[in-house]
Order: structure tokens, then C-alpha cells, then sequence
């Protein structure tokens, strides 16, 4: 990371903080900016160290750079020689294309006729006044007049000016310039700032003319001066050589940050959960991410996806302390963050033990322990940093006066000092520990700062009662039982509990290739992927979360206006259809990676596979003898009609691909299991006999082989009409539809190992998807080889891949979605389902070898 490069340590500071801007603009003057002032204007070139930079700089995402100038667009683009990437606007902003050709009207062209008459006289006066013609004005230049004769010159011009009429005269350096149309830089800048949707702006200028570009700077914007002069910008710098230094500084922090260079690794990242909302945490205390009230609700906290200025909740030594190290204390989800002197306890209060209630609200607890000072930082910022976030001191803390719901810090003995961010404002205090422990108390859903009825620590004991007394029911394997066990934990954190519903992750738009596009929401419920994470907590002994999936799905079709052949893959929480996808144009992303989307738009797709995932589920629960009745029957002929009546559609499958629909292998494998699931359901548990369902179940298996299966590739391909590869391809074995030892099954393993398969981790697929840009392997999906080669044999390849796939887990024991195979680095939203029910099947189906 670069340190401070600027001898003004301010203005350093302030290019850092641009830096990170989602969309910067970065623009400034010609002349005496870029390119040193000369006696002759023809012969003034930009420094080559400033093009470096401009170029530089324009080849960035999500960066635009413009030079705005005075000149003439035709003289300024033959000059400047830089490059179409760079936007040249001419004459003040009265050009912005190269082609441009003014239309005069008449009345206009008659007065630019005598402009140019009475400027030729005035050159026949003054030989060394040269005039520069653009095509609404004309620039006089009087540079190389002597200082005697100045003042006749400008007499001359004003004159000439209040004989036409109707003029706008601009002095700048050496050059007054006459206008037939006004315009300005300021103008000039806004424009281009509109247009491409800049979020923050960087303008750099020597001129007079240049503050009218100064005086739309706002915010986060930053303006600098060029050499001597009166100006409101707030920086200045002496020359366009120091300008060159300037641009080089912003374009390095800038491509380190887009690189995502000084972010915190995805996997470093820690979860506290209440079963109603989730806070994301940093290894230094640093709260970074948490939407209330609900965990699909906005964000209160974004720094995750925006930056400091998106909103955050730092606590650590007011002096440097060393690094400091973070564990969950025992098997629970209380946080423990500890330096030398001084530790930090956070949760998510559980102590109540009802998280089903609806109405319950959400208190984050962090408590301050050790010796000499600390610096706490409270920096909400509503609705993702897009609403104006305001603080009021109470007596015993801090409210939130500006948010829809209620909100208080409740901090009793803690001394504030507001400070305010643009339309924000932000709390700091510095407390000493010395005087003994700090609590303090995010409350979200009240406006009260007395007491709770209990002490924090029997509300810190209670919460990790709740937690650990759970994971000690659960049954566990002999292998990685410490990883299994928290990976546990955290599909129980991903579990809503007024509801039932089970989150495939607790963030949004954590990018799938760092500065991609692959960025989504997964803080809802695909029906699929929750009713592989309640399989996978049956398989460890835990039935509740599985019942209460199936009344919440149970509430979705009743509730629905369509039948069950007609769900949709997901739902919010409590089983409503998504909001629209949409943007926040206002994040700038995880290192950069745009767009940052809420809502998600696969809400609207057909994925036929859903429906087997859940009949899979109850035919687990069944086998263990789970109190399954008449309603769960129901919902096992319902989804057999919706399998019988569409599966031979084409769909978008498990991955959602956003192009046209295909006749995903996949797809059909899910069907089938549908069918087959039901079939042992209606005879092992409700003694039931549906001979017609043994015939739809063979169909669509010879369906499957018949078209699935390819000959030239040698294995099962994505989808029926072409030979690409996926990864999921794979349950054709794991779910049964063929015999571990089918030949068939070894074969697409073979494949898939060998096309998808990169160092410790497996790709979805290669193929275009309609997307562009890439992603990194997906982890279930390196978790789905790892349980292929255990089925076919390949007992000692199996546990190599685990022992990598384990390695992936963060010092807190979580995993991300994907992982960049080149770098290791943990991609994708965390921390995600799939990747710790993949971990948990792995360790389990290992166990059962010995």
C-alpha cells in the first residue's frame, strides 16, 4: 500500500479517501494544469509524466478522466495527443465532441462577423496579440505584450465587447476571451459528472476560469489549485510538474484498491447472529456489516461493500496495541477479540432463548475489557449510507434520531463527541478501561436506555448457554469434529427464527472475482439450498431446524396465489416475494467489485430442480422417525404433480444462469429424485402405494440417460443440447440415480476432475453463461468431488481434497462461497450454506469408511 507520496499530508489524506470513490471523475485544465505555460499557445505540450498518469488512470475501472479547457476542441485534441479514452471538452465546455460544428443562427453569425472584424483591427494596432477562433468564441491572447501596453488592449476588447453587445467576456491568464453563447467549466464538469455518475470528483486548475469548475465541488470531491492566485479551492500545488505527482499518487491508491489491496480477506471475516439479523466482523472488532431489522432489511452498517463512509463500528486501543486475535468462546457464537492490554466481547443477545418471536428486537452487546484507553467509533449510516444519518446525545447513551425504526446506543459513562461526515454524523469516545468494564448496547427496536432486567454477564452466559447447550446435542463424526461442530453453528446462525426460512448467506455482493460483476444478494431463502442444510443438520442429529423449514415452506404455498408446480426458487424470510433487483449506486463494492445489488432477480426463474432437495429432506426426516403428519404428505403429492406435470420444461437450473433456458442434466436428476424420494416416503412412512409414481420415476430416468449422457465426451454434460461440462452434473451419482459403481458415474467424475477441477478447488463450469467476467471454484462443489471419489473408491484422492477444503476455513472457522484458485483468497458472500453443509456431508461420509 502506498504511504503518504504528498508533502501535504492533508491533501494525501483526501486522495486516499477518493481513492475508494464507486465511480471517480477525474478532471482538470490544459494549459498551466498539464502542460507548462509558453510563450507561444501552439506550442504547449503536456508533461510526459501527466499523460502517463491521465492514461493511466482512464485505464482503471469504474474511473473516468476529462480535460476541460479553454482551447479550441480541435487545438486541444491535436495538442494534448491523448488518447479517446480521456473525454477533451473544448471552449469552456461549449464543445464536447470533436466533430462538433456550432449552427449559428443568423442574428448570431452577423455578430460573430463583426467580433471578428473588430478583433482584426485590434491585432493591425497590436502585432503581438494573437487570436485563437473556436467556433462560438475567440480567445485574445496578449502574453507576449509588452506590460506598457496592456491596458490599451483590454480597453480595446472592452470597447470592442460593449459595442456588440450581448457578450460574455472571461479573463484568464495573458487571454480574455469573448463568448457569442455563455458557458463555464462548472458547467462543463457537471455535465460529465451526471454522465457518468461520478460519486466523487477530483478537479485540478491554474486559471481563473477554473473556479467556476471549484464551485460545484461538493462532499467528497476534491479541488486543487495550480500555482499562485486567489482560489476557493482547498489545496493547492506550485506547478504542473508537482500536478504530475499529484495524478500518479491517485492512479497508484486507486489500482491498489482496486485490486483489493487493504481490504480485510473474506475469510478473516467473523458472524454473530441472533436468528433475526447477523453483524460481520473484522479479526480487529471492527463491525463492518449488519442490516436491521431483519437480516434482509438495509443495512446500518455497509464498510463491508462501501467503505468507512458506508457506515461502521470500531472498537480498539486508542494507541497501537499489536495484533490483535479472535476466537468464539467455546461453541458458541460469542466473540472474543484480544490485544495486549485489552479485549472486546461481542454478541448478538440470545439470552432470552426465543428467537421465533416476531416481534423481538435485536441487541448487539460488545463489552470493553483491560487497561489504558480505548477508541470507540460509532458510525451508522441508514439505508446504506443513502439516507442522512443523524445522532443525539441521551442521557446514558445515543439515539438515532433520523431512523424509521428505532435505534439506541445505550453507553452509560461513556463521554461522545459528534462529529459530522457529509450528511452524516459520527460518535467518538475514548474510554478508560482503567475504571473497569465498558458496556455498550446496540439496541435496534426500542428508543429505551434503562437497564435490562439482568446483568450482561448472565445475558452473555444465557446467549452462550443457547448456542453451546445446541451444539452439544448434536451427533458428530470422529473427523474434524471441532470444524463440523462450528460449521453447525453456523448454518444454525443462517436460520431465521421467527419463521423457519434458512438463509443461503449473510451478506450481499461479496464479489465472485474480485472487480467483477458477479456480485448478488443471498441474504433470502432458496428453498433448495435450505433443504440441503436442514439435510445436512438431520444427518447430525438435528431435526427442529428441518420442521421448521417445512412450515415455513408449508406457509409460502398456502399463502401463494399460484400451486406448488409454480414456486419460485426463493423468498425473503418470511416468505414474500423479492423486492426488484436493484443497484446502490452509492457502494463502491468490495475492493471495488460493482455493482452492489439487493433483491435478486433469479426470483422470476424456472429452477425445476427445487422441488427434489425437499423431498429428499423428508425422506431423511422419515428415517428418523421425525414426527412427519397428513399436511407433509400433502406437500409430498403436491410437489410429485408439479415434478409430473413440468419436467420435461427446459429451466435456468441450479445456477441460475441468466441466458436462455436449457434441459439441465441436473435439472432432470432432481426430478427424478422427487419421484423416487416420494415413492419410499409413501410406503416407509405413511404405508401408502402409488404404483403410477414408479412409471414417472423410470421415465424420466431414461429421459436422463438417453439425453444426459454423452458419448463424445465420455460423461454427463450440462444440459441435453450441447457437450459443455458442469460440475453438478455429479448427482447423478450422489443422489442416486445411478449405482456408485456404474461405470457411467466414474466416467463423469473423470471429467469433471479433469476439465473443472483447478489445483484444490472445482469450477461450476466453463462454459458462457451470459455473464461477463469470471469466478473463482465453487466450494460445494469441490465438496460434491470430494464425496463422488468417496462413493467410486478413490478413499486416499477423497481425503487429500478434504484436507485442502478444510484449509480454506478462516481463523474463526468459517468459508465463503468460492476461492480464487491462484491467490487461496475466499470469494463469493459469507459465510455461505453450501460450503459448510458440503464440509459437514465430507467428514461425515469419511467417518463412515472407518
Amino acid at each position: 500500500m502506498a504511504g503518504n507520496i504528498l508533502s501535504d499530508e492533508t491533501l494525501d489524506q483526501h486522495l486516499a479517501a477518493l481513492a475508494r470513490s464507486p465511480q471517480l471523475l477525474v478532471a482538470c485544465d490544459y494549459d498551466g494544469t498539464i502542460a507548462p505555460i509558453v510563450n507561444d499557445p501552439m506550442k504547449a505540450l503536456p508533461l510526459r509524466e501527466t499523460s502517463v498518469a491521465l492514461r493511466s488512470l482512464a485505464a482503471l475501472p469504474q474511473t473516468t478522466v476529462a480535460v476541460i479547457s479553454g482551447r479550441s476542441l480541435r487545438d486541444l485534441a491535436m495538442l494534448s495527443r491523448l488518447p479517446a479514452e480521456i473525454h477533451l471538452v473544448g471552449s469552456h465546455g461549449s464543445e464536447f465532441d470533436i466533430d462538433f460544428a456550432l449552427d449559428l443562427d443568423p442574428t448570431l453569425t452577423a455578430r460573430r462577423n463583426l467580433m471578428t472584424a473588430g478583433l482584426a483591427e485590434i491585432t493591425d494596432r497590436f502585432p503581438r496579440v494573437t487570436l485563437e477562433k473556436k467556433p462560438a468564441s475567440v480567445a485574445v491572447h496578449y502574453r507576449n505584450v509588452g506590460e506598457e501596453t496592456v491596458d490599451a488592449v483590454l480597453e480595446a476588447i472592452a470597447e470592442l465587447a460593449e459595442r456588440i453587445g450581448d457578450l460574455t467576456v472571461r479573463h484568464g491568464k495573458k487571454v480574455c476571451e469573448l463568448l457569442l453563447v455563455p458557458t463555464d467549466k462548472g458547467h462543463a464538469l457537471t455535465t460529465i459528472r451526471a454522465n457518468v455518475g461520478a460519486t466523487a470528483v477530483v478537479f485540478l486548475g491554474d486559471d481563473v476560469t477554473d473556479e467556476d469548475a471549484f464551485a460545484t465541488l461538493h462532499g467528497p470531491d476534491v479541488g486543487i489549485k495550480v500555482g499562485e492566485g486567489d482560489t476557493i479551492a482547498p489545496f493547492r500545488v506550485s506547478d504542473p510538474e508537482e500536478v504530475a505527482v499529484v495524478l500518479a499518487a491517485l492512479c497508484a491508491r486507486r489500482g491498489e484498491w482496486l485490486a483489493g489491496e487493504g481490504v480485510v480477506p473474506i475469510e478473516q471475516h467473523s458472524i454473530l447472529s441472533d436468528q433475526r439479523t447477523a453483524a460481520i466482523v473484522t479479526p480487529d472488532a471492527r463491525i463492518t456489516w449488519m442490516c436491521v431489522p431483519r437480516i434482509d432489511s438495509s443495512a446500518i452498517f455497509a464498510e463491508l461493500l462501501g467503505g468507512p463512509a458506508a457506515g461502521y463500528f470500531s472498537i480498539g486501543p486508542a494507541a497501537p496495541n499489536g495484533n490483535p486475535k479472535q476466537h468464539y468462546v467455546d461453541d458458541s457464537l460469542v466473540l472474543r477479540t484480544d490485544w495486549a492490554t485489552m479485549s472486546v466481547t461481542d454478541y448478538l443477545d440470545c439470552s432470552d432463548g426465543r428467537p421465533n418471536r416476531l416481534s423481538g428486537r435485536n441487541d448487539l452487546v460488545r463489552v470493553i475489557e483491560g487497561s489504558g484507553t480505548a477508541r470507540v467509533e460509532f458510525a451508522p449510516r441508514l439505508d446504506f449510507g443513502r439516507f442522512p444519518t443523524q445522532l443525539e446525545v441521551r442521557d446514558g447513551g445515543l439515539e438515532i434520531v433520523s431512523a424509521t425504526d428505532l435505534v439506541v446506543l445505550r453507553s452509560p459513562g461513556v463521554e461522545w463527541s459528534i462529529e459530522t461526515a457529509g450528511m452524516h454524523q459520527t460518535a467518538v469516545a475514548d474510554v478508560d478501561l482503567d475504571n473497569g468494564p465498558i458496556v455498550l448496547e446496540l439496541r435496534c427496536g426500542t428508543a429505551s436506555m434503562r437497564p435490562d432486567r439482568s446483568e450482561e454477564w448472565e445475558r452473555r452466559e444465557r446467549t452462550e448457554h443457547f448456542w453451546r447447550d445446541w451444539a452439544n446435542r448434536l451427533e458428530l463424526p470422529e473427523v474434524e469434529t471441532d470444524l463440523v461442530r462450528r460449521s453447525a453453528l453456523t448454518l444454525k446462525a443462517l436460520c431465521y427464527g421467527p419463521t423457519g426460512a434458512i438463509l443461503a448467506a449473510a451478506t450481499s455482493s461479496l464479489p465472485e472475482f474480485i472487480g467483477g460483476v458477479r456480485n448478488w444478494d443471498y441474504r433470502y431463502c432458496w428453498i433448495r439450498d435450505a433443504s440441503l442444510t436442514a439435510a445436512a443438520l438431520v444427518r447430525l442429529g438435528s431435526i427442529e431446524e428441518a420442521m421448521d423449514l417445512l412450515d415455513w415452506l408449508l406457509g409460502v404455498i398456502e399463502s401463494s396465489e399460484v400451486g406448488p408446480e409454480r414456486l419460485s426458487p426463493l423468498y425473503t424470510v418470511n416468505g414474500q416475494a423479492l423486492p426488484p433487483e436493484a443497484t446502490i449506486e452509492e457502494l463502491s463494492g468490495y475492493a471495488g467489485s460493482r455493482p452492489v445489488r439487493v433483491g435478486n432477480a433469479a426470483d422470476h426463474q424456472v429452477q425445476l430442480d427445487v422441488f427434489g432437495p425437499v423431498l429428499d429432506l423428508i425422506h431423511r426426516l422419515g428415517e428418523v422417525d421425525a414426527p412427519l403428519s397428513a399436511k407433509h404428505w400433502r406437500l409430498v403429492e403436491d410437489l410429485v404433480a408439479a415434478v409430473e406435470q413440468r419436467w420435461i420444461e427446459p429451466d435456468q437450473g441450479i445456477w441460475e444462469v441468466r441466458s436462455a433456458p436449457r434441459h439441465h442434466t441436473n435439472s432432470k436428476v432432481m426430478c427424478w429424485v422427487t419421484v423416487d424420494r416420494a415413492i419410499h416416503i409413501a410406503g416407509e412412512v405413511f404405508g401408502r402405494e402409488r404404483p403410477e409414481w414408479d412409471a414417472l420415476r423410470d421415465q424420466i430416468k431414461t429421459d436422463i440417460l438417453t439425453n444426459g449422457w454423452n458419448d463424445d465426451v465420455g460423461s454427463f454434460t450440462t444440459a441435453y443440447d450441447g457437450t459443455d461440462l458442469d460440475a453438478s452434473v455429479l448427482a447423478v451419482g450422489l443422489f442416486g440415480l445411478l449405482d456408485a459403481d456404474d461405470p457411467r458415474f466414474a466416467a463423469t467424475v473423470s471429467a469433471v476432475e479433469t476439465w473443472l477441477r483447478a489445483g484444490d478447488t472445482v469450477y461450476r463450469y466453463k462454459h458462457e453463461d451470459g455473464l461477463p467476467g469470471e469466478e473463482g471454484g465453487f466450494n460445494l462443489m469441490t465438496s460434491w468431488l470430494i464425496d463422488s471419489k468417496i462413493l467410486i473408491g478413490d478413499i486416499d484422492s477423497a481425503k487429500q481434497l478434504f484436507a485442502a477444503y478444510i484449509g480454506l476455513a478462516g481463523p474463526t472457522g468459517l468459508l465463503a462461497e468460492e476461492v480464487d484458485p491462484a491467490t487461496g483468497r475466499a470469494l463469493g458472500n459469507h459465510p455461505q450454506a453450501y460450503s459448510h453443509l458440503g464440509l459437514i456431508n465430507n467428514a461425515l461420509n469419511l467417518a463412515s469408511l472407518t
